[in-house]
C-alpha cells in the first residue's frame, strides 16, 4: 500500500471517480443505480478532510447524475457529467461551458427519434437521450440482438452525424457532438482544486482515457476484471470502498 500512503501524504488531494460499477453496482435499469453505503462512507469521511475534494466524473447527463448519487445543493462533491461537458462545483450553479450549437440540437432530436424508431422492434434494446448525444443500451439484448442494434446505429450515426464522437462501454454505444473526455474533466478538475496529486477510479472503457492521463504521483484503480492502465485493480465496488476507506484513515493521521 505504499502508493495509498503516498498519496495520502499530499498537500492537496484530489480523489475522482466513476460512479457505474465503481461506486454502484451495474444494474439493468440505469436510474435505479445507487452508490453501496460504504462507499458512501468512505466519500463522507474523505471530503470531511482538509485540503481533500471528492467529485463524481460520470459520463451520465448532470441530472441523472445527480438523482442517482442522491446529490443535493448543500454537497461537497463536485460533479462533472457527460464526459465532463457539464459540470457542477459546490457552491455554484451547473455549468455548461460551451453553449451548444443550435443545428446540433436540432439533428440531435432528428437523430434520437429516428434511432428509437430503429430500435423499437429488437427486443432488449432501447435509446436514450443525452443532453448532447445519444446512447444505444443493450444490456437486456441477447447478443445477436444488440449486435443488429449496434450495427443499425453506427450506419444512421456513420450517414447523418459522422463527425459526432463515437465511444463504446460495456452494453452501451454513445455518440456526442462535443468531444470532451474524462481526461480532460479530471485535467480541469486538478487545476481548479490546485490538487497536487490525484487519485481516478473506474471500470469501464471511457475511464481508461483518465487513467492514462495520470501521473506521477498518482493513483489509477480499476474496477473489475479485463486490461487498463490503471496501477492498481481491485474486485468490485466494495472492494473500491474498503481502498478509500483505507486512503481517507491514512489522511486522517498524516502529519
Amino acid at each position: 500500500m505504499n502508493d495509498l500512503e503516498s498519496l495520502a501524504r499530499t498537500p492537496r488531494l484530489l480523489v475522482a471517480l466513476d460512479f457505474d460499477g465503481t461506486l454502484s453496482p451495474l444494474v439493468d435499469e440505469p436510474m435505479s443505480a445507487r452508490m453501496i453505503p460504504e462507499a458512501r462512507q468512505a466519500l463522507d469521511a474523505l471530503v470531511a478532510l482538509p485540503d481533500t475534494d471528492v467529485a463524481l466524473v460520470s459520463g451520465r447527463t448532470l441530472a441523472d447524475l445527480r438523482v442517482i448519487s442522491e446529490h443535493s445543493d448543500d454537497s461537497l462533491f463536485h460533479l462533472a457529467g457527460s464526459h465532463g461537458a457539464e459540470t457542477w462545483h459546490p457552491g455554484t450553479q451547473a455549468e455548461d461551458d460551451d453553449a451548444a450549437d443550435r443545428a446540433d440540437r436540432v439533428l440531435l432530436d432528428e437523430l434520437v427519434a429516428e434511432a428509437q424508431r430503429i430500435v423499437a422492434g429488437i427486443d432488449g434494446a432501447w435509446v436514450e437521450p443525452k443532453a448532447f448525444g445519444l446512447g444505444l443500451h443493450t444490456r437486456l439484448a441477447q447478443p445477436d440482438a444488440a449486435e443488429q442494434a449496434q450495427r443499425e446505429i453506427d450506419a444512421l450515426m456513420q450517414e447523418r452525424a459522422p463527425r459526432w464522437r463515437r465511444r463504446t462501454g460495456r452494453d452501451i454505444l454513445e455518440f456526442a457532438f462535443r468531444h470532451e473526455g474524462k481526461d480532460q474533466a479530471v485535467a480541469a478538475l486538478r487545476e481548479r482544486l490546485g490538487a497536487t496529486a490525484v487519485l481516478f477510479a473506474g471500470d469501464d472503457v471511457t475511464d481508461e482515457d483518465a487513467l492514462r492521463s495520470l501521473g506521477d504521483g498518482d493513483l489509477g484503480v480499476h474496477v473489475g476484471g479485463g486490461d487498463s492502465a490503471a496501477s492498481v485493480s481491485v474486485e468490485d465496488p466494495a472492494a473500491l470502498a474498503a481502498l478509500l476507506t483505507r486512503l481517507a484513515q491514512l489522511r486522517a493521521r498524516r502529519g
